[in-house]
């Protein structure tokens, strides 16, 4: 297995780990480009297609920390991680593969999508979980880099060679997309051997309950998790939001073809992979807080001058400048990422990885939520122009909550 109480980071095994995210970071970016297009078919209204993507995470937002609790006291021969991600990732696999198949109609897209994100919901708390189970506390951040990598690696993968396929048959980077996720899975069933567990007691069962856990964290006034989850919360709900209007603002707002959003999304997501372990590196190095707010500064600066480029803007469109400015974004995107789940898991029982998994994704799923709604009706009153504003004024808020933490987690 990968965790070791003393010496380097194995790497190999890691990136073995970083299937389980990679098979993830496969669906979103596709998902999130390519959905709100399939819905200008039945609707006009920005707001009306973003309520539309955050459907399915409002049915799944209590789904994640449950499921995220309950594998920290499952036991099986498979390990207490991998059923739920033998269960969870062929549904998704699936359900992605027939998503084009249902988007001339909105009930059966409705269906399709539901199903998918309830599927996801199963595994991804899990699959996020495994690294800590597997990884030495002093390694996290270099182990989540690599993990992120994987994920980086995959966005490019479904950006840039999702549009290419579009052009070709729009049914393509689905079909695709599903295949790899299903040899994924098959490589961490043959290749991740999770560490030994014992049975379940009453005293553990009693640990990882999520409403116990949450009460440990108000008596002791654990000022760093909450900062920390409004922080999470904050940053999500800009990039969800923005990340859910980008194909309808390239499309609609600038003027471009359907897949070249895909494109100019990828130089985030390419600069993102390639700066993900160094980022791992530099929050070992200087510590997880400071990483993360200089990723939060730099990316509120890029974004307002995001803001300024089009055609009611002051600065007029290039697709790569834009790209540039996207690309330097995603560099500084991957300080606060990668190291914000280690951050929160930071001095966290062993038996709570899980329950803290699930705080974590609740904070995200809460911000796949809002962040479309209220950029979509921002949208809809203004314009497409105040999307990137957005974006910043919600990183500003993740700053403040990240600069005013000023005392180590409490657990019960």
């Amino acid at each position: 297995m990968v965790k070791e109480t003393t010496g380097k980071l194995d790497y190999k095994k890691t990136f073995i780990l970083g299937f389980g995210f990679f098979a993830i970071s496969l669906v979103w970016p596709l998902y999130n480009n390519y959905v709100p297009l399939f819905l200008l078919n039945f609707f006009d209204s920005q707001f009306v297609i973003n309520c539309i993507m955050t459907l399915d995470n409002i049915l799944a937002i209590f789904l994640i920390p449950y499921i995220s609790a309950l594998s920290d006291n499952t036991h099986t021969r498979f390990g207490k991680r991998k059923p739920f991600i033998m269960i969870g990732l062929p549904i998704s696999a699936l359900m992605f593969i027939i998503l084009p198949l249902g988007s001339n109609n909105l009930i059966l897209f409705l269906i399709i999508i539901t199903i998918l994100n309830f599927s996801m919901a199963i595994y991804r708390g899990p699959t996020v979980a495994l690294m800590p189970d597997m990884v030495p506390p002093h390694q996290r951040s270099e182990a989540n880099a690599v993990i992120n990598f994987m994920g980086g690696l995959a966005a490019v993968f479904v950006l840039y060679g999702g549009s290419r396929l579009y052009e070709i048959d729009i049914k393509l980077p689905f079909s695709v997309t599903g295949i790899i996720m299903f040899i994924s899975l098959i490589i961490i069933i043959c290749f991740i051997k999770e560490p030994v567990t014992s049975q379940k007691s009453t005293e553990t069962r009693e640990k990882v309950k999520i409403i116990a856990t949450l009460r440990g964290i108000i008596i002791n006034n654990d000022h760093k998790t909450f900062h920390l989850l409004f922080a999470i919360l904050f940053w999500f709900i800009g990039y969800q939001g923005m990340e859910a209007t980008f194909s309808n603002y390239m499309f609609r707002y600038i003027g471009l073809p359907k897949h070249e959003s895909g494109i100019i999304l990828s130089a985030f997501a390419g600069a993102f992979l390639l700066f993900a372990i160094p980022a791992g590196f530099i929050g070992k190095k200087i510590g997880k807080k400071r990483a993360i707010l200089i990723g939060l500064i730099t990316d509120i600066i890029i974004f307002i001058f995001l803001g300024l480029i089009g055609p009611l803007g002051i600065i007029i469109f290039n697709k790569y400048l834009v790209m540039i400015l996207l690309a330097v974004a995603g560099i500084f995107w991957s300080l606060i990422n990668i190291n914000s789940y280690p951050y929160i898991v930071e001095g966290v029982s062993e038996s709570k990885v899980g329950t803290f998994t699930g705080f974590y994704y609740f904070s995200s799923s809460v911000a796949a939520i809002s962040g479309p709604m209220l950029f979509g009706i921002f949208v809809d009153l203004i314009g497409y122009n105040v999307l990137f504003f957005l974006t910043a004024i919600s990183f500003i808020i993740a700053f403040l909550f990240i600069y005013t933490i000023r005392q180590p987690n409490k657990i019960i």
